[in-house]
């Protein structure tokens, strides 16, 4: 068994179970919590690094030969993923020593934090539809609880969407995946792709494809069926909302990626269309939801939905070009709106309040926290050279390249809008007088142990955006790598099925 691949599950499981033990110890917990989180950073980093050279790792729990026992894949994608999962979680859980109440902690916060991250790192890493059935469950599981912990008004009303919406996600993938191995006797994602070849590429495969589609598109948060995120996030605590924003829509994403390119990747004249027709949709909603609102966590919550149609316009448009402008966008995307979520939750402590009617002078305030929101903000918006104007090129110029142009406008269009709703942040936030009746006239200066809890991790994560940013032809090569695979699925076939996943 390949422990590189099997650390990034263990970690977490490990972490979590010690957290447990170590309730009654609250400052024993937070260490053992940021330790673990350390170690799935290194463990994380150390499977990329087997990546790099283009080396698709795989293991078979139990020594059981794919199909018929768990296999677990690792090509750049996947390892890259679970890297920047690793990055959130590391920065969650340091802002957390002074981000989280203590009532939370008691009740089970930090070994939910472990388990979420395990089943993110499980999907990223799973070569098995049944288990990436599975591992969504943890997930879906572990974030109701985390949703829902502490029991206020509005989290369990949030709570109540967030579960309904992802169960019906649930019982579609159930379904699709049933079809599928009604259709060709297995749900190992190889196996299932050498079994389709021999089957019609419409007919029952596009249905099974559609329904995949819808899952995992309400998994992402895509239209018509995003309204559960705006309508859940914005109320739980700032680091588990950051921790959401930043991981759970984009495992929607991945599947939908993995599953469009491996499995069901024959029939591109009926896929691609629907996909780019959902990404144009998706932009634009989220983003005029964005610009109705005057709370930070709202604006931010439907900026979510709108940045995953720039993801799914990569799938869409399918060239290696525009795959690779997916992979580096999802990667951006992640650190950027995490650091955005944390960003509000220092704003809320800074400030008094959420509202933008509320809140006021927080450049005078701290100019450190200004810069912060900054650096975040003009990247989701794609201003250069952060990584997000990088991320964007990629995709417009591969949607040019390939000829859709509508969906370059729709995109370019709403990057404009985007940086429109990011300034009405900065110039009531932060620009215009703090009221002289506001909540943060009474709110106390942050105290050392504070700035670092809560500015050092979000600072680092402003780092890693102007990193990627600087260095973005880096990031590129290694995304047009990933591309590449994703583009020849009998590279991941052969690595899972050896000799017996033939090629062609």
């Amino acid at each position: 068994m390949n422990l590189l691949l099997v650390l990034p599950l263990l970690v977490p499981l490990a972490t979590a179970i010690a957290t447990i033990l170590l309730s009654r110890a609250p400052r024993a917990a937070r260490v053992a919590s940021f330790a673990g989180a350390a170690g799935l950073l290194a463990a994380s980093g150390f499977l990329l690094a087997a990546t790099l050279d283009g080396t698709i790792l795989v293991t078979q729990a139990g020594a059981w030969p794919a199909p018929f026992g768990i296999s677990l894949v690792a090509d750049r994608f996947a390892a890259a993923m679970v890297v920047v999962a690793a990055v959130i979680l590391a920065a969650v859980v340091a802002f957390s020593a002074a981000g989280i109440d203590a009532a939370r902690e008691r009740f089970g916060y930090h070994p939910l934090l472990h388990v979420l991250s395990m089943g993110v790192c499980g999907a990223f890493l799973t070569g098995d539809l049944f288990n990436l059935y599975v591992w969504f469950e943890v997930m879906l599981m572990s974030s109701f609880v985390l949703v829902s912990l502490g029991g206020e008004r509005a989290q369990l009303t949030g709570a109540l969407k967030y579960v309904v919406l992802n169960l019906v996600s649930s019982a579609l993938f159930l379904a699709g995946a049933g079809l599928l191995y009604g259709s060709v006797g297995t749900l190992n994602m190889a196996d299932a792709a050498v079994a389709l070849r021999a089957l019609p590429a419409q007919g029952l495969p596009s249905v099974v494809a559609t329904l995949f589609l819808v899952a995992f598109g309400i998994k992402a948060a895509a239209f018509p069926l995003f309204f559960w995120l705006p309508a859940s996030y914005h109320t739980p605590p700032m680091p588990v909302a950051a921790l959401f924003a930043g991981l759970l829509t984009k495992v929607g994403v991945y599947a939908l990626v993995r599953v469009l390119t491996l499995v069901f990747n024959r029939d591109p004249g009926f896929t691609s269309p629907l996909v780019l027709a959902i990404a144009g949709l998706t932009m634009v909603t989220g983003v005029l939801g964005a610009m109705a609102q005057t709370d930070v966590r709202k604006v931010l919550s439907f900026h979510i939905v709108s940045q995953i149609g720039y993801m799914l316009m990569g799938l869409g448009v399918g060239t290696r070009l525009a795959l690779a402008g997916t992979v580096f966008y999802v990667l951006h995307h992640i650190v950027v709106k995490a650091n955005l979520f944390l960003v509000a939750g220092v704003m809320r402590r800074v400030g008094g309040s959420f509202s933008l009617d509320r809140l006021g002078g927080l450049l005078a305030r701290s100019p450190l926290l200004a810069a912060a929101f900054l650096v975040p903000a003009l990247s989701l918006a794609g201003i250069p050279p952060l990584s997000g104007f990088w991320a964007k090129y990629f995709l417009v110029r591969a949607g040019l390249e390939a000829g859709h142009g509508a969906i370059v406008a729709v995109a370019l269009g709403v990057s404009l809008l985007t940086l429109f709703s990011m300034t009405k942040i900065w110039a009531e936030a932060f620009w215009k007088p703090a009221p002289a009746d506001g909540p943060g006239a009474s709110a106390p200066p942050l105290s050392g142990v504070e700035r670092a809890s809560l500015l050092g991790p979000v600072l680092a994560l402003c780092a890693i955006t102007v990193a990627i940013g600087l260095g973005a032809g880096v990031l590129f090569r290694f995304a047009d790598g990933a591309a590449a695979q994703l583009l020849d699925p009998d590279l991941y076939i052969r690595a899972v099925l050896g000799t017996r996943g033939g090629g062609g």
